[in-house]
């Protein structure tokens, strides 16, 4: 037999009482008991970041901490980052939400929880990070889609939008002065009489 806790936990403002086995992760409370599926379950020992949420505010991995642990801190998850936006009187998704969606940061979108989380931490603490800053803040949430650009990018987006200045313009974007010029294509070969090059 399997020995219960009683859990009283504070998550996205809303505070819940639940059962789990003592021994269980805050993962497996988030996703098995509350339903709350944002949070991912990857290796489950603490190298991807997957399942990072916030633990008044700052990041941690929720496959490491056990669940009991969290009693009496403010837990915020992916499903929570709209909400606390609209309470503090902004509209529509929070602004990582927005920038990672307008910059195409993420392709399968495994990562994206642990990303945005991480990434709102770090705006909340420090509001005009450098890209130094942005990568270091992101080093423990891996991507197994994307070379980090457009994550970083999306970052660098929100804080420009955020200090109300224009974003530099993304590198595959058309505007951006830096782009490579495409290759010059070369002139068809002349055929001969025959047909045959």
């Amino acid at each position: 037999m399997q020995a219960m806790a009683l859990l009283k936990l504070l998550v996205n403002g809303d505070a819940c009482e639940v059962g789990a086995p003592d021994h269980w992760t805050l993962l497996e409370v988030l996703r098995y008991k509350l339903g709350l599926t944002g949070s991912k379950q990857g290796c489950d020992k603490g190298d991807c970041g997957a399942c990072t949420v916030l633990l008044d505010g700052k990041p941690v991995l929720s496959c490491l901490t056990v669940a009991g642990l969290a009693e009496g801190h403010a837990v915020t998850t992916l499903e929570g980052l709209m909400p606390a936006h609209r309470q503090t009187g902004g509209e529509g998704a929070d602004p990582v939400q927005e920038a990672f969606d307008r910059c195409g940061a993420l392709q399968c979108g495994f990562c994206q929880p642990g990303m945005m989380l991480s990434a709102r931490a770090l705006l909340n603490e420090n509001p005009h990070p450098t890209a130094t800053e942005i990568r270091a803040a992101l080093a423990g949430n891996l991507c197994r889609c994307t070379g980090y650009t457009q994550i970083v990018q999306a970052v660098e987006l929100a804080v420009a939008e955020a200090a109300g200045r224009e974003p530099a313009p993304p590198a595959w974007s058309e505007s951006n002065p830096w782009r490579a010029a495409p290759p010059k294509t070369r002139p068809p070969e002349p055929r001969s009489s025959d047909g045959r090059s």
